[in-house]
């Protein structure tokens, strides 16, 4: 009787080992592996036209009112006749980020196709307009080939000064901030209309008429955790900041004030804005106002 006893105590010990080893086991593979995926998210310059072209723009001198022009830095559709983007298309990350400093390089886009004139750093001059970047200066700090791309002409609109300085200034900030958070971002901005309010009154052209001043400014934020296969990863609770204002030097400074829609800014434009991203996100994220913080 002794002797079962024993025999059943040590299977007992046995088997109390083998559940305690088996645990063990598990514990130490599963936390490495959480790491290990967290890791591998690390932030890349990724296609400046992943969410879609708004327009269909093309790379072809015919289409001078939609004509795509595509940089390592931005994308864009330019209108020969307006002097200005129709629309910019960005991508923000840390890896766009670093130490350059600005260049204030501004000159005319010489790529532009032949016998189009080329918008010139003097064209606003005097005109109470500032020189507003579409894809700004400070996103593009990781050298200065990447600056320097943000100074060409075609990359500006004219915009009221206390409307770039101000209220556009901080919702860039903003962007950002979001980015050092451990967000990527994809932005789109444009200009739609005829003739704003700048620090020396109305106007409705520049440089003899050729450079249109436009109504309203708009931009759309995407903000993403960092990843990759970044349309897919869109989904209808990922936020999307959409902002429309006029273009007037007694703007708001507060960006938040001007919060629309998507789908408003599609239909002030006729633009297909985010059109790579499922129809279905699509829907409920055009539609939604924003109202998350703006600092």
């Amino acid at each position: 009787m002794a002797r079962i006893l024993s025999r059943l105590l040590g299977l007992a010990l046995l088997t109390s080992l083998a559940t305690s080893c088996s645990k063990d086991a598990v514990v130490p593979t599963a936390a490495p592996n959480a790491a290990v995926q967290s890791a591998d998210a690390t932030a890349s310059r990724d296609n400046n036209l992943a969410l879609g072209n708004p327009s269909g723009a093309k790379a072809d001198s015919y289409f001078y009112w939609n004509y795509l022009i595509t940089k390592p830095q931005y994308t864009m559709s330019y209108h020969r006749d307006r002097g200005t983007p129709n629309w910019v298309s960005w991508h923000l990350s840390t890896s766009w980020l670093g130490s350059t400093p600005r260049q204030d390089n501004f000159a005319p886009d010489n790529s532009l196709p032949s016998g189009w004139y080329r918008v010139s750093s003097t064209s606003y001059s005097g005109s109470g307009f500032d020189r507003g970047h579409q894809c700004p200066s400070a996103d593009r700090t990781g050298s200065v080939a990447d600056n320097s791309a943000t100074f060409l002409m075609d990359n500006m609109i004219p915009q009221a000064p206390n409307n770039n300085q101000r209220t556009w200034a901080g919702l860039e900030n903003y962007c950002r901030t979001l980015v050092n958070a451990g967000n990527e971002l994809y932005i789109i901005c444009g200009s739609y209309g005829k003739g704003g309010t700048g620090s020396a009154g109305y106007q409705t052209t520049l440089d003899q008429g050729r450079v249109t001043v436009p109504a309203r400014c708009w931009k759309v934020v995407v903000v993403l955790p960092v990843g990759s296969g970044d349309a897919s990863r869109v989904t209808s609770s990922t936020r999307v900041i959409a902002l429309d204002t006029p273009n007037d030097n007694s703007l708001n400074t507060s960006w938040g004030t001007y919060r629309t829609t998507v789908n408003a800014i599609e239909a002030a434009t006729g633009y297909d804005l985010l059109s790579a991203v499922s129809t279905t996100v699509q829907s409920v994220v055009e539609a939604r106002v924003d109202n998350g913080p703006t600092s």
